[in-house]
């Protein structure tokens, strides 16, 4: 990869910031220390119905008591309503929707969630509504991208290895607007990696098939080097149970950790502790063996 490198840190204020969002950071700032590149703080602000004000805030004060670095984005939330948000992008996602209508590669679907799980219980979309020739503009209908079955997409793996693999069934023909009319999070994602020059991406497994999505995806749109991006996609931190930590289980946000009178030292023992750690990790600089 060409300098200059940018990765980032990417939360959605929907929920409380946890020990995985704090895992995800620490192993961004390793691996930007190591690459020599800066981060930029990326807020995804564009769900309306899941984002709240407390949330957006949490982020902020998060970063700041866990001391954790960041070179570009905004540094308060006043900053961040005005000049970071993804509602200030907004005729950015429009002019590529646009874009990817004008290249004949949409079309438009009014199926329901429910409809798509009963036509198959894994939820994936059978591609239903791909030769019903539905208009664009009627109401409730969202917009999505006709996807391969069987090609292979290409991905640049962090550790210098080129990898590929198929779009999964739960991304086969994926929205690129959603039915409010608000572009959805594989396009406004990509959209705003291009926007910002992000070529260095830390995200958990879970995201290896929006990976794949958004490098299809970028092969339409305005010539960019999206696909030469380095991907490095990290385990998905659980707890005892097995169960992926989320932002719906309170017991594991920072804000509750603080609360129950947890200090930054305790909170990054605690994190090594689910990673297995051996040693004192009290500090955020503690965890460089993350990044071989």
């Amino acid at each position: 990869m060409d300098n200059p490198k940018i990765t980032r840190y990417a939360p959605t204020p929907s929920g409380f910031l946890h020990l995985g969002n704090i895992y995800s950071f620490v192993l961004t700032y390793h691996t930007a220390k190591k690459e020599n590149a800066k981060i930029l703080l990326r807020i995804d602000d564009l769900d309306k119905e899941r984002t709240k004000p407390k949330f957006l805030k949490d982020i902020f004060e998060t970063l700041d008591f866990m001391e954790i670095p960041y070179d570009l984005g905004p540094k308060n939330v006043k900053e961040f309503q005005n000049s970071f948000s993804q509602f200030k992008r907004l005729e950015k996602y429009k002019e590529t929707l646009q874009l990817l209508k004008d290249k004949h590669v949409l079309f438009a679907c009014d199926c329901s969630r429910n409809k798509i799980l009963k036509m198959d219980k894994r939820g994936f979309y059978s591609g239903f509504c791909r030769n019903r020739k539905l208009g664009f503009d009627s109401s409730e209908m969202a917009w999505r991208i006709m996807t391969p079955d069987q090609e292979e997409i290409g991905l640049n793996d962090y550790t210098g290895t080129r990898v590929s693999g198929r779009m999964p069934g739960i991304l086969k023909d994926f929205v690129v607007r959603k039915k409010d009319g608000l572009p959805s999070y594989q396009l406004s994602s990509l959209v705003d990696d291009l926007y910002f020059g992000v070529n260095l991406i830390v995200r958990g497994r879970d995201l290896y098939g929006s990976s794949l999505a958004q490098i299809f995806l970028s092969q339409y749109l305005e010539k960019n080097s999206f696909s030469a991006s380095a991907f490095l996609h990290h385990p998905i931190l659980k707890d005892q149970k097995g169960q992926k930590l989320s932002k719906s289980a309170g017991s594991s946000s920072i804000q509750h950790l603080r609360k129950s009178g947890k200090k930054k030292s305790d909170i990054y023992t605690t994190l090594a502790n689910y990673l297995g750690l051996k040693g004192e990790f009290k500090k955020l600089d503690d965890f460089s063996v993350l990044v071989r």
